[in-house]
């Protein structure tokens, strides 16, 4: 009797709207399934059309194109004898769904639409696709006739269902099912399905993996039961990276993974499991179903076996150890990952960083090196398609790169954007960690741009701004602060887009931006200065975790300038030096640490706490540090900033998703950008609040820095 099934799944690196690029991963992914003996392969969340289509989804293309590949699918020698589980969306009595379609030897089995959408945070499923509501309860769904000439079937099942093989019951779970309250998996259980099966979309956030890897545990824990994950990766066009990590579990216990983060397009997993593991355990937790409290699921029958009927030869997968990543090395992983999507599908032949020296910047230019280093991996390792998107971004056929440092020479230029208010010490630290790194790097001077602006806005105005230490005005201050930072902004898109021409090479390079989530926070940074680029990889990471992954930089890879880096107190060197030294701190320009900016933002999104319940948190929060009144000025003068600069939340540039408290507005965090600043109602409450409460100050700098 066969008992022992061999299942597969995958993390297929697709790409939005790239049908045909997305069907041939899908292939690819069934026949390494079938190579390793596979019965069942699974593939990740809407893989034929991209998960990220998003408003493209309302588009009757692509629902049509999604099914040109569904029978191309179908066609294909390649998916004989295996059940087939593809993502993709299905119109049905005109409602749009997600669905899952699982079909074997040119017949379509059943479609199976998701019943809980993703509609929060970063998602908005609701947007394009209703939920399916009616719980065990089939439709018929009528093929389009392209399907029907290559299946014979005029209607398939459409619904809450389960499909029954010879051997085993299989259910479906989609995405999001797993992490909500009531996920399907549980009734599935209790009604006897065996193999669980979710196809997911998941994006990567810095702490997170855990979370996922628990849930797929738990769900197998309670009542036992095979549990195969599929998983999106990459950048799939958009801010987010998907980070794969394909897994089978069985009874608790975790037997088979993917990478969380790789360069290769088709990852496969598969597994060995036995079918007697899963009754074993069951049936002393599961003696009796108790009937009539839930309707059964509604089975589909299939002719086809899992196992084999001579199978007791074969080895059975055991439980292994998952490896987290810490933070620091998601950092070096998921951007770098991301950086390589976007480079390599965007048609550009590099980067280009204003490097200045400071933390963030050199948290960018760390994370290209990472890149390369990954690169460099996947050659060495014998990835194909790695090599060939290295030299068609390089423009030679011929090239292979030999260690990170030289192809960082190839394709990243950094520069030093040098003015009368910059240091020599960011100056030398900058052009150090580019030697270190390798990258092709310049020293520009902005002060000529400068001047000749400055020189036409005399010449209509008759007056000649001054820096406050001159003698000017606040007003006059902050418009020379923004025209240096604009100008360099300029002066990067100029050198990205020609740098390649002046050297007799084809193509332009990506500006990468380098403001941090904190500062994205209270809008401190110039709108449209060199924060302004095509993609940052680090918007979405706080300062302290880039401080924390430049240590693991300079421990890993043996960069010492970044010591000096890291010493040094951020500063933007817009302000005129007193006796050669910087004067302008960001910190005292923020009015708060980057520490502190970390907390309120967690508070502000996560918690979603307004000034009054953030001032009734943090009073507790920071008792030992700060008394009342200094946290109602905190509070305060956040707020200000923020709903002062929240505007240039609309321009930011296209960041990559890691913190869950990011203040991107394009996708992330849907709030106004004109606010009355004054707060006044708001205000007034802290006020009274603190009135009535001790205001002497515990404070002192040390405690401060240790918020």
């Amino acid at each position: 009797m066969g008992r022992k099934v061999t299942l597969a799944t995958c993390s297929l690196n697709q790409w939005a709207l790239d049908f045909e690029g997305n069907a041939d991963r899908i292939l690819k992914s069934i026949e390494i399934a079938k190579v390793n003996g596979a019965k069942y392969r699974l593939g990740p969340e809407l893989e034929i059309c991209g998960y990220g289509c998003a408003d493209h989804f309302y588009e009757s293309d692509t629902l049509l194109h999604s099914f040109e590949v569904l029978k191309t699918l179908l066609d294909s020698p390649t998916t004989q004898d295996i059940i087939c589980d593809v993502g993709m969306p299905v119109m049905h009595h005109n409602v749009r769904y997600n669905c899952r379609v699982l079909f074997l030897n040119r017949k379509i089995l059943l479609i199976r639409p998701k019943m809980l959408m993703a509609n929060h945070g970063i998602y908005r499923e609701m947007r394009w696709f209703s939920p399916w509501r009616r719980l065990r309860e089939v439709e018929e769904y009528f093929l389009p006739r392209m399907i029907q000439e290559v299946t014979g079937q005029d209607t398939v099942p459409f619904g809450d269902c389960v499909l029954s093989t010879k051997d085993s019951c299989i259910g479906t779970e989609i995405c999001a099912e797993l992490w909500s309250p009531n996920s399907p998996h549980i009734q599935m259980g209790l009604d006897g399905v065996e193999i669980f099966t979710n196809s997911s979309a998941s994006h990567h956030e810095l702490r997170k993996a855990d979370q996922r890897v628990n849930l797929i545990k738990s769900a197998t824990t309670k009542s036992g039961g095979i549990y195969l994950y599929a998983n999106q990766k990459g950048c799939d066009g958009d801010r987010v990276y998907y980070d794969g990590c394909a897994m089978v579990a069985i009874n608790g216990d975790v037997v088979a993974r993917g990478a969380q983060f790789s360069l290769d397009d088709v990852e496969v997993i598969t597994a060995t499991l036995d079918l007697e593991d899963v009754r074993s355990y069951r049936g002393e937790l599961c003696q009796q179903r108790l009937e009539g409290q839930q309707k059964p699921c509604h089975r589909i029958k299939v002719d086809f076996s899992l196992s084999s009927p001579n199978d007791i030869h074969l080895p059975t997968h055991q439980p292994i150890q998952w490896h987290f990543h810490t933070p620091e090395e998601e950092i070096s992983l998921g951007p770098a990952c991301w950086l390589w999507d976007y480079l390599r599908r965007s048609g550009q032949g590099g980067f280009l960083l204003p490097l200045s020296g400071g933390v963030d910047s050199s948290s960018t230019a760390c994370i290209v090196h990472c890149m390369c280093v990954l690169v460099c991996q996947a050659v060495d390792d014998g990835n194909s398609q790695v090599l060939k998107d290295v030299r068609r971004v390089v423009g030679d056929e011929s090239y292979t790169p030999q260690e990170p440092k030289e192809l960082c020479g190839r394709i990243f230029t950094t520069c030093y954007m040098t003015s009368e208010n910059s240091s020599q010490d960011t100056c030398s630290r900058a052009r150090d960690l580019a030697g270190q790194i390798g990258s092709a790097h310049m020293n520009i001077s902005i002060d000529m741009a400068v001047k000749g602006i400055l020189g036409i806005f005399s010449v209509v105005t008759g007056r000649w701004p001054q820096f406050r230490a001159n003698g000017g005005s606040n007003r006059e201050n902050l418009a020379l602060q923004n025209v240096q930072a604009r100008v360099r902004m300029v002066l990067a898109y100029l050198f990205a887009q020609l740098s390649l021409w002046a050297h007799g090479k084809p193509g332009g390079l990506l500006v990468l931006g380098s403001a941090n989530v904190d500062e994205s926070l209270t809008g401190y940074f110039t709108k449209y200065d060199c924060s302004s680029a095509d993609i940052n990889p680090i918007g979405g990471i706080s300062k302290s975790d880039l401080k924390s992954f430049l240590v693991y930089c300079a421990e890993r890879f043996q960069f010492a300038a970044l010591r000096g880096i890291l010493a040094a107190p951020p500063t933007a060197e817009l302000e005129p030096l007193t006796d050669g030294q910087l004067t302008q701190t960001d910190e005292a320009d923020m009015g708060m640490t980057y520490s502190e900016l970390s907390v309120i933002g967690r508070l502000r999104k996560i918690s979603k706490c307004g000034p009054f319940s953030m001032f009734c948190k943090l009073i507790h929060m920071w008792k030992d540090v700060f008394s009342p009144t200094e946290v109602a000025q905190k509070v305060k003068r956040f707020f200000r900033m923020y709903s002062v600069n929240r505007h240039k939340m609309t321009t930011v540039t296209p960041s990559y998703h890691a913190e869950s408290y990011s203040p991107d507005d394009n996708r992330f965090d849907l709030r106004p950008f004109l606010y009355n600043t004054r707060w006044t109602w708001q205000f007034r409450c802290i006020d009274n609040q603190v009135s009535q409460m001790p205001t002497t100050s515990t404070s002192n700098t040390e405690q401060k820095t240790s918020v």
